[in-house]
């Protein structure tokens, strides 16, 4: 049985297998597709709200022949203290196949050990593995293989989205900086578990100079609104802008995972001069979830 949980551990092979599926898919979308999930039906069940993840999902599950429903956690007898446990192994007994997104990696892992059909991690706080398979192909896409690039995250350098790619960093060989004050730095111990090329610092002009691309998120990710105005203090001096872009390579790409706050991790003027890349971005999470999806149903 196979899942999508995390990238930390995901063997090299099966992440190429998945990229280059996705180009594949991409390029034949509409144009006789094969359909793999014929006569199924899929759970997304989602406690943290989503725009591109959800639509993605959808389509591309359809795309696939697939049916799909949507379970708000809240309007299932989970939001009322159900243990996941249970949720699993009624749902293993009556869909296909499952798309979380939640909280807790835990509540992931439990879900696919118990309800015995393949289960995809659409966002958990410990990792976003959809998003940085998406981000390494619009990257390629562009640019070429990513194996010997430098790539540069800013901002929460120990959110789910660096963690992901501190785990791809290590599994395709490219470069990866982090430039985060030090407090939202990840720790040494996921560093040192990675054992990739991996750095952390707070100096954002040397992390960007010479840079293959230039990444960045929100600075408030959902579940810290608590700590907005005191994460909007700390991070303001880690804003992706033209002064800063300056410095990376000519061709560096600027990617964001959207939603965009602009004039916090990101300005205005440099988000829109980006923004055909961006967008791809964001288009390509349909593409690479339905080579994921491919990739379990084969």
């Amino acid at each position: 049985m196979k899942h999508l949980l995390k990238l930390e551990g995901m063997s090299k092979e099966a992440i190429l297998e998945i990229l280059s599926s996705t180009k594949n898919i991409k390029a034949s979308r509409g144009a006789n597709e094969i359909k793999p999930l014929n006569a199924q039906t899929w759970a997304m069940i989602f406690t943290k709200s989503s725009t591109r993840t959800r639509v993605s999902f959808e389509v591309g599950i359809r795309e696939l022949g697939g049916s799909v429903m949507f379970l708000n956690a809240n309007d299932m007898q989970l939001g009322r203290g159900e243990p996941i446990k249970d949720t699993a192994r009624v749902l293993g007994r009556m869909v296909h196949g499952a798309v979380i997104r939640t909280y807790a990696q835990s509540d992931i892992e439990e879900f696919a050990n118990l309800s015995n059909i393949p289960t995809i991690n659409a966002l958990t706080d410990d990792e976003h593995p959809c998003q940085i398979l998406t981000d390494i192909f619009t990257f390629q896409e562009a640019r070429g293989p990513i194996q010997g690039k430098v790539v540069t995250y800013i901002g929460d350098g120990a959110c789910n989205v660096p963690l992901s790619w501190i785990h791809a960093a290590s599994t395709l060989d490219f470069e990866l900086r982090i430039a985060a004050p030090a407090e939202f730095q990840p720790n040494n111990e996921i560093l040192a578990k990675a054992k990739g090329n991996i750095s952390c610092t707070e100096d954002i002009q040397s992390a960007v100079d010479g840079t293959d691309m230039v990444y960045t998120d929100v600075w408030v990710s959902m579940g810290m609104e608590s700590e907005k105005e005191e994460r909007l203090n700390k991070l303001a001096n880690y804003q992706i802008n033209q002064e800063l872009l300056s410095l990376a390579k000519p061709n560096a790409l600027v990617m964001h995972c959207l939603p965009a706050y602009r004039g916090k991790e990101i300005d205005e003027d440099t988000f829109e001069a980006n923004a055909e890349t961006i967008f791809t971005q964001a288009e390509n999470r349909l593409h690479t979830q339905k080579a994921i999806l491919t990739w379990l149903a084969s």
